[in-house]
């Protein structure tokens, strides 16, 4: 299920043996190692930078190709078990795991040794916000949102780009606090400025802005953007996305229309920002072009060192800007101000179009396939380290409080309040690290997260238990959980209760807006009226069990409209997903 395609610079490293050193069209990618099966996983994800290129797989491990000439190290496996997400900068790799831990290596990270990982999340002073949710890498910079919804950068601040005066502080080899209250982060390989989005919608930038691409506007051109700063003039729609360059942005924002549309408005330096003038754009600008249909829409974008590549809904691939390497696969070297469509040679899944990704790094380009899908266990941990809804509290050998949620430890914990006592007297001789350890088992039933520890929980939860039918367990303990169940959805002449945190953990929508820093959290009541009771009761056990019941039939009308409401409720799907699972009790039901 691998499909990877490749154009741009193939030199230090050479990814593509007996390629040239510029591949000018785009190309299959095949992985050279052939002994290690390696090209028999799913990819989750590809960065690349100046460091290096990582190719991450499903299974949580990755390979990796130095930019050295040194062929034996090329590639490698990273030693790093569980990895969520990686991200290479200009000379900085940050590695995710799924724990929430962050390891980094490169000259800003650790001078005496580049090369060697350092735990980043130990570094963070406060213990309690040692849970890392999301990563990005800048120019000699990593920036790190915490599960506490806090921003932290580490590396060098030459221009500002930790949101602190240069003169003050040129470095940090420590993560240092940026911003509370953040929801998203945005920099690029070769970016020397960042943005933050909070809950609210409301975006901060800092950093280098010489040609206008923070997008503060005409009176603060050629200027370095030392503190903070909020940007005043935003396109109007939800921003969905910012990709920086070296010395240009491009955002991606989705209006609030029925048939929701997305555009790119971009700022920075008139050669690459794609909008066709000849002068710096200081804010965010429409890109315009033919090529944006009106029955396309943007599925990805990627920005590199100083070219951009989008792909659509027609399965078209657009680029523009910086071509020295050929990175727009374009056939030639030549640059390109404006954007134009580029030809792709046949793709296995087109079919599947909307699981294709770009990446770009700095002078090289990959489109791959990669179906994005989460899982309970991964949503339940994510739901763990979310404080807002947390209703029980444990004590630390230290002293030091942890949180959790006491619907989740109702049922994942043998049904017995014996068993909180159980737990509270567990947590009670244990660090703070190794407290988040056991919370993560007893919600995940994960034991490879500490063995060790999971053999002293073991008796109190439920060993054998799926985490599908705790939240079945849930679902149909309906009058049991009726105080729980503090958020209403009416539906015409009927309502639907659900516990906000299950809604937080399924539905970005509601994530959005029970965590917003500003949201009234009290019962409210929303009405959504284009699916019909029997669809939503659909949406209902499904978000609970990942499962279809089996006494429902499905029709095409109810296909789709469920199509209608996973886009409406952003649903966070599994693998199997909603979706894929109508369509094949649909198929089975038509055949009997």
């Amino acid at each position: 299920m691998n499909e990877i395609i490749f154009f741009g610079r193939n030199e230090d490293p050479k990814l593509i043996k007996n390629k040239p050193d510029k591949i000018i069209k785009p190309i299959q990618f095949k992985f050279e190692n052939e002994n290690e099966n390696e090209n028999e996983k799913q990819i989750k994800q590809i960065s690349s930078g100046g460091f290096s290129t990582i190719f991450l797989f499903e299974n949580g491990k990755a390979i990796e190709y130095l930019n050295e000439n040194d062929s034996n190290q090329n590639p490698h496996k990273i030693q790093i078990e569980n990895i969520q997400k990686v991200t290479v900068g200009n000379w900085n790799v940050a590695i995710l795991t799924k724990e929430g831990n962050l390891f980094a290596k490169g000259e800003d990270i650790n001078l005496d040794n580049p090369n060697e990982f350092i735990n980043i999340s130990s570094l963070i002073e406060d213990t309690n916000d040692r849970i890392i949710e999301d990563i990005v890498s800048g120019y000699e910079t990593i920036y790190l949102l915490t599960s506490n919804q806090n921003v932290y950068g580490i590396g060098s601040n030459e221009y500002g780009q930790l949101g602190l005066d240069s003169e003050t502080l040129k470095k940090t080899e420590k993560p240092i606090l940026m911003m509370k209250n953040v929801s998203k982060i945005f920099s690029g390989i070769s970016s020397a400025f960042v943005f933050l989005l909070n809950s609210n919608q409301e975006l901060f930038t800092c950093g280098y802005n010489y040609y206008g691409q923070l997008g503060l506007g005409e009176s603060r051109r050629r200027e370095t953007i030392y503190k903070l700063t909020k940007i005043q003039n935003i396109p109007k729609g939800k921003i969905i996305d910012i990709q920086c360059g070296s010395i240009y942005s491009i955002m991606l924002i989705e209006d609030e229309n029925e048939n929701p549309k997305r555009k790119l408005y971009s700022c920075g330096n008139y050669q690459y920002n794609g909008v066709d003038k000849n002068e710096h754009s200081y804010e965010f600008t429409e890109i315009k072009s033919s090529l944006f249909e009106n029955d396309d829409n943007i599925l990805d974008f990627s920005c590199g060192g100083y070219h951009t590549l989008i792909l659509t809904s027609n399965s078209k691939m657009i680029g523009f800007g910086g071509n020295d390497c050929g990175q727009l696969g374009t056939e030639d070297i030549n640059h390109q101000p404006i954007p134009i469509q580029i030809e792709l040679p046949k793709l296995r899944f087109n079919e599947n179009i909307s699981n294709y990704h770009i990446s770009c790094g700095f002078d090289k380009s990959f489109l791959y396939y990669s179906p994005s899908f989460s899982n309970l266990e991964e949503d339940l941990i994510k739901l763990f380290r979310r404080k807002e809804f947390c209703d029980i509290s444990f004590k630390t050998e230290n002293g030091e409080i942890i949180e959790a949620h006491k619907l989740i430890l109702k049922y994942r914990l043998n049904q017995n309040q014996n068993q909180i006592e159980k737990l509270k007297e567990i947590i009670s001789n244990k660090s703070i690290k190794e407290s988040n350890q056991i919370f993560e088992m007893i919600y995940s039933n994960n034991s490879k997260i500490n063995p060790k520890l999971y053999s002293e929980i073991k008796e109190i939860i439920n060993l054998n238990e799926k985490i599908e039918e705790t939240m079945k367990r849930i679902y149909l303990n309906e009058n049991e959980n009726e105080n729980e169940k503090d958020f209403i959805i009416e539906r015409k002449e009927k309502k639907y209760k659900f516990p906000k945190l299950i809604l937080i953990m399924r539905s970005e929508l509601y994530r959005g807006m029970f965590l917003s820093v500003t949201e009234d959290k009290s019962n409210k009541v929303t009405d959504y009226s284009e699916l019909s009771n029997k669809s939503f009761q659909i949406f209902e056990y499904w978000i609970y069990s990942n499962q279809i019941k089996d006494e429902i039939q499905i029709t095409q009308e109810i296909i789709d409209e469920i199509q209608i409401g996973i886009d409406y409720f952003q649903l966070n799907q599994t693998n199997p997903n909603l979706f894929d699972l109508l369509i094949n009790k649909f198929n089975n039901q038509n055949q009997n």
